[in-house]
């Protein structure tokens, strides 16, 4: 399975039927029938159009069709607004991109009804997501990011506006989310609430608190609690599990063991972008695909570097290729010495040739799944001076913090 295999356009999203008994293996969002409940997660300097066309590409290979959701990174709504050059090429979609999904940052109910107005004006994107789960201390110590659910008030206008701006089209909002701050400011259950309230077409949950980061497990009861929450209030918009998803067995326990709608993938996919392959078709109650052994993985690594120079042109781009190395050859034996000398790649033709020094029968090792990415430790979440104080104060962030994060 190799993304170059590929040369048909990806047809439309489209539902399809079926599935393992009581699972579901389709996804509605807004006016959207996605044929898989997979999601890929916005991640910084990670999911452009390079990383999501790769992921479709080899989803296409697999299984005849593009069936999930893939979302573009983090683009600030005030940087957008004001056309910086780096939002803009980061909101680069792919000719056959469908649905078009963009993930907004924003801390101002009225940029982001702006952000969201020009992406319905200028036809931009087809799906907006909002990020109100990135625990970075640099958004959260300036009121952004997963501080913001906190605050009720300001939460329920973000959403709001961006739904008021896209009224009467036929462009879904959904919210991105953690479980709250820390364990002693839950805030998952009210901003789902309010989410819900003011019109998203789903919501995410990653299983984690701000202070957690990326490290130990995430609590999948908390998504569970979610799912019921919601329903209680007697709506069926989807809820969405993230957290701790490195195999397709993952994906199929999280959505048993919660009773999520859908399932939202990051880290896991680093590395493995025909992950999204193995989980469409589990979820579907069909056999996973057999994972790429090496010479496939060498492959798809050039292709990655491809669409890479493309996007960036072939100086960055073979910057940015070398922090996908790594993750591509965990577990398999490549050497301390090749590694090195792909961790200093600057030309295409230089990576063909080192890929192809790489043993290709080897197989996919058996500790290739698991954890991958940034982990760190918990600590302590950096917030405003008084941000705790009055969870119904609707005062927008601190100055700064959406232009300081332009592009997440």
């Amino acid at each position: 399975m190799t993304a170059t295999d590929v040369k048909d356009p990806a047809p439309a999203v489209t539902t399809i039927d079926g599935g393992a008994p009581g699972r579901s293996s389709a996804l509605r969002i807004g006016p959207f029938d996605l044929a898989s409940p997979v999601v890929l997660a916005p991640m910084a300097g990670v999911t452009n159009v390079a990383f999501r066309t790769l992921c479709r590409e080899l989803e296409r290979a697999s299984q005849g069709s593009v069936a999930g959701l893939y979302v573009c990174e983090m683009i600030t709504a005030r940087a957008l607004v004001e056309r910086h050059d780096t939002a803009m090429h980061l909101a680069t979609f792919a000719p056959d991109e469908s649905p078009r999904s963009m993930q907004l940052y924003t801390v101002d109910p009225e940029y982001t009804y702006r952000a969201a107005k020009m992406i319905v004006d200028e036809d931009m994107a087809d799906h907006i997501d909002i990020n109100f789960g990135c625990p970075v201390p640099k958004v959260t110590r300036k009121g952004g990011g997963s501080a913001i659910p906190f605050k009720r008030k300001l939460f329920r206008s973000i959403v709001a506006a961006a739904v008021r701006a896209t009224d009467g089209t036929d462009i879904p909002v959904t919210v991105k989310m953690r479980v709250g701050i820390d364990d002693e400011h839950h805030t998952h259950l009210d901003a789902g609430r309010i989410a819900v309230e003011e019109g998203a077409a789903a919501v995410a949950l990653h299983g984690r608190t701000a202070s957690q980061r990326y490290s130990g497990e995430a609590d999948w009861t908390q998504i569970a609690r979610l799912v019921e929450h919601i329903r209680a209030l007697g709506s069926d918009v989807p809820v969405l599990g993230n957290g701790d998803i490195f195999s397709a067995d993952d994906a199929v326990r999280m959505v048993d063991e919660t009773g999520c709608d859908g399932v939202v993938i990051g880290r896991g996919c680093l590395g493995r972008p025909w992950l999204f392959a193995e989980l469409s078709a589990k979820l579907a109650g069909r056999p996973a695909p057999a994972p790429p052994n090496l010479g496939e993985v060498a492959d798809i690594m050039y292709r990655h570097g491809e669409l890479l120079a493309a996007f960036h042109g072939e100086d960055k781009g073979m910057r940015e290729i070398r922090k996908h190395i790594a993750w591509y050859l965990r577990g398999f034996p490549a050497g301390s010495e090749m590694r090195v000398d792909l961790a200093k790649v600057s030309a295409l033709s230089d990576l063909r040739a080192l890929l192809d020094r790489l043993p290709a029968d080897e197989p996919f090792p058996a500790d290739g799944y698991g954890p991958r990415g940034r982990q760190g430790s918990p600590g302590k979440v950096l917030l405003p001076e008084g941000w705790l104080d009055d969870p119904e104060d609707d005062s927008v962030a601190l100055p700064g913090a959406e232009v300081e994060n332009s592009g997440g």
